[in-house]
């Protein structure tokens, strides 16, 4: 069956706020929220289609991309449109937006459900080179996480019956109202520790330094995050662990600058190779190139190399390489380049002359645009 389109899900329209969509997932997320409506495989699959459509239009990139392309922005094994979202997913990333709000009214809001709790996540920071971006690369980090210690032995919890949650009772002007919230003396795990060897906390857990492998993809941009499912902190109790989050820091090229998929190059050319032409090497992220350069090749030309800039991590092809070429002035003259120059300046050949082929600064910018 054909996905429906994310705004329609929602009830909201493309020129919504980013608050009024947070606003409307809210809505039906509680009006399907499983713990409301149990055993109803329909509430289920609107609440994880919501979810959904949420992870998408609550992201400024995912949504421009979705505007643009739709569905089809998020093929197959992106991970992009919350292909595959199971609830424990829904719950971990979604979680804050509930929790709170609404103060754990709703069971598995913000720590776990049936008293399963979730370990914290871990950051790191990776520095990549526009090279190792151009191919996607393999990094091995070591992270300290922690995780069970040996020898811990554990009990039910004594406050809420190893269900993980506490339930309250209140009295209001309507009758009584009862809330669901994490229980304070587990932490939703349902478990207490019983023993513990020395030295080890009273989570029962320890911290273990881990060598993890990290296969980043092509074309990942600085400030991108990626997730490394399970390899954060383990959670007390033997609940499920954490993410590895890892967020991409990208070095400063020599001599190339990157704009997205698109790579630049300032050339300076000395005015006899502009006039007469020549051949020239310019840098690429794969080496070297070279480039013919015609005779009589203006300040402010543009070259394309095809091919030669970065590639989209999400597979839509891959930039070019753009050429910007500068007519170098020499600043300092000795007297026979100055005669010969002076010379040169009685020319007619010399005077500016240009056509309409060659444009200006301001018609370069507006082409740019």
């Amino acid at each position: 069956m054909a996905k429906r389109d994310y705004y329609e899900v929602l009830g909201v329209s493309k020129q919504s706020s980013a608050e009024e969509i947070k606003k409307a997932y809210r809505k039906m997320a509680i009006q399907y929220h499983p713990d409301k409506n149990p055993d109803n495989k329909e509430a289920e699959e609107k609440f994880k289609e919501a979810a959904e459509a949420y992870e998408v239009l609550s992201t400024p990139e995912k949504r421009q991309k979705y505007d643009q392309f739709g569905h089809q922005a998020f093929g197959p094994g992106t991970g992009g449109a919350g292909g595959g979202m199971n609830m424990d997913d829904i719950f971990s990333h979604f979680g804050d937006i509930f929790g709170d709000a609404f103060g754990g009214a709703f069971g598995g809001f913000g720590g776990g459900r049936g008293g399963a709790v979730r370990g914290s996540n871990l950051r790191v920071r990776v520095r990549l080179t526009l090279e190792e971006i151009a191919a996607g690369v393999e990094k091995k980090i070591k992270i300290k996480r922690a995780m069970p210690a040996a020898g811990v032995t554990f009990k039910t919890c004594d406050t809420c019956g190893g269900q993980g949650q506490v339930t309250r009772v209140q009295n209001t002007i309507l009758g009584q109202m009862r809330t669901a919230a994490v229980c304070p003396n587990c932490q939703g795990s349902g478990k207490k520790v019983d023993q513990r060897p020395a030295g080890v906390g009273p989570d029962g857990l320890e911290k273990v330094e881990e060598v993890v492998s990290i296969r980043i993809p092509a074309g990942v941009q600085d400030g991108m995050q990626l997730r490394v499912a399970g390899k954060g902190n383990a959670a007390p109790g033997g609940g499920a662990a954490g993410d590895l989050i890892v967020a991409i820091e990208e070095e400063e090229h020599d001599s190339l600058k990157r704009d997205g998929q698109t790579l630049h190059f300032e050339l300076f050319l000395s005015i006899p190779d502009a006039a007469l032409g020549a051949s020239v090497d310019v840098p690429t992220l794969q080496g070297k190139a070279r480039v013919k350069i015609e005779p009589g090749t203006q300040s402010g030309k543009v070259l394309r190399l095809k091919g030669k800039g970065l590639p989209s991590v999400d597979s839509y092809g891959t930039g070019d390489l753009l050429i910007h070429v500068q007519v170098w002035t020499p600043r300092n003259l000795s007297a026979e380049e100055r005669a010969v120059l002076e010379k040169l300046r009685e020319s007619k050949n010399f005077e500016p002359n240009p056509n309409a082929s060659d444009k200006g600064f301001f018609d370069r910018i507006k082409d740019m645009f």
